[in-house]
């Protein structure tokens, strides 16, 4: 099947150029105050202005690729079900389901602070059963800051290994890009983080992340760091920062914060949804171990709702370090 999904490795590549080079240019004509105005409350998270943006180049390129190839898209600011492209097509017609998230990392892009970045996977069409595990083909492009002339492509097809390009927007030149998660066999002295992004509960989420770091690493030296962190609001930024070497372990456990909240009479706040994780198999195929928080193996549902908690490893001796820290961490704090 992934050897079939390759034939639609062009159009999606192109629509990410296409993407990419439309947002650079709203963020280049206008202010962040514009481009950050809220358009809209969805289902699984706050759209912004410069959402709508990548959204409509989204809608028109793949409305293209249906033509040749019916799918069903499902992305941030779409219907829960989806939308069957072209329009008047049945979904029974359709062979593939496609995941989107046209701009992951929109708040930091939209102050200019950080590069977002556009994701897909596509997955045989098996109808509301898909999941996450069924994707065979996932492209990750990124978007960079006005003043950043250098970008990555990323893509991958099940079995076929990892391919990626790095762009000169100066030149309006490509070149092959090797990337590699890291082989070391220690978080001392690198980044290693547990995602802690928004109010409400980030003082334990904080311990179980000092916890690790005793357990793991020990007590550090006077006057010395035992490793770091960094606090990147872009899942798929995350899955790039492992596969491009610089981190080493990343957790995202905000769904498992739930009864703590509600202890202390707060909503959950927002998470990882399963279209930010839609290129983990690019991370895969280059070797990063992906998990679960129970260090099953990751799933979600190919939706916009469901609330995903995950743990990223740059190699499988750090996850036989690391992970039975974390496991004990999430008991002590009552998040197992």
């Amino acid at each position: 099947m992934s050897d079939d999904a390759l034939r639609l490795l062009s159009a999606i590549r192109a629509l990410h150029d296409r993407i990419r080079d439309s947002v650079v240019a709203a963020c280049e004509a206008q202010h962040h105050d514009a481009m950050s105005g809220v358009a809209h409350d969805d289902v699984g998270d706050t759209i912004y202005s410069v959402d709508r943006v990548s959204e409509q180049t989204l809608v028109e390129g793949l409305s293209e690729l249906a033509n040749r190839e019916p799918l069903v898209l499902i992305a941030e600011g779409l219907p829960p079900e989806g939308m069957v492209l072209p329009a008047g097509a049945r979904e029974s017609e359709c062979k593939w389901r496609f995941l989107v998230d046209p701009i992951d990392g929109t708040r930091g892009l939209m102050y200019q602070k950080r590069p977002a970045w556009i994701l897909t996977g596509v997955a045989p069409n098996k109808g509301t059963e898909t999941r996450l595990s069924d994707i065979v083909l996932a492209v990750q492009t990124e978007i960079p800051l006005v003043k950043q002339h250098l970008c990555d492509q990323l893509w991958a097809a099940r079995g076929h290994g990892v391919h990626a390009r790095r762009v000169d927007r100066v030149r309006m030149t490509e070149s092959p890009l090797t990337l590699g998660p890291s082989t070391a066999h220690t978080i001392a002295h690198g980044f290693a983080s547990v995602s802690r992004f928004f109010p409400g509960a980030r003082d334990v989420l904080a311990l179980v992340d000092d916890e690790i770091a005793l357990d793991v690493v020990g007590a550090p030296a006077p006057g010395k760091a035992m490793f770091f962190e960094d606090q990147y609001i872009s899942t798929g930024g995350q899955l790039y920062e492992l596969m491009a070497g610089h981190d080493r372990f990343i957790a995202d456990i905000r769904p498992l914060l739930r009864n703590v909240l509600a202890g202390r009479g707060f909503h959950q706040p927002l998470c990882c949804h399963p279209y930010d994780l839609c290129t983990v198999l690019i991370a895969r195929e280059l070797g990063v171990v992906i998990t679960g928080a129970s260090g099953a193996p990751l799933d979600a549902p190919l939706d916009i709702e469901a609330d995903v908690a995950w743990v990223g490893y740059a190699n499988e001796d750090l996850r036989m370090k690391v992970e039975p820290a974390l496991q004990r961490a999430l008991g002590k704090y009552g998040l197992s």
